[in-house]
């Protein structure tokens, strides 16, 4: 059986700067369970994140976010 991937959206609500998403965006792909996270410099608040559910959840994704003191919400797509 192959890995399931699912997809979540994270809207940020600070404006951070690029360099800031780029640590941002690594510190979730460094979660176990994370194969893809990637934003948009003209959507800068939107983040989407491919994960495997049965390794990691969404809540635990958004919280990767708050740990570093951003406040985000789980958008789902």
């Amino acid at each position: 059986m192959g890995t399931k991937m699912v997809d979540v959206m994270l809207h940020i609500d600070e404006n951070i700067t690029h360099n800031d998403r780029e640590e941002l965006r690594d510190r979730v792909l460094a979660r176990e369970g994370v194969m893809a996270a990637a934003y948009h410099d003209d959507k800068p608040h939107l983040l989407v994140v491919e994960y495997d559910p049965d390794v990691v959840s969404a809540r635990a994704i958004l919280e990767i976010v708050k740990g570093i003191g951003v406040h985000a919400e789980l958008i789902g797509l």
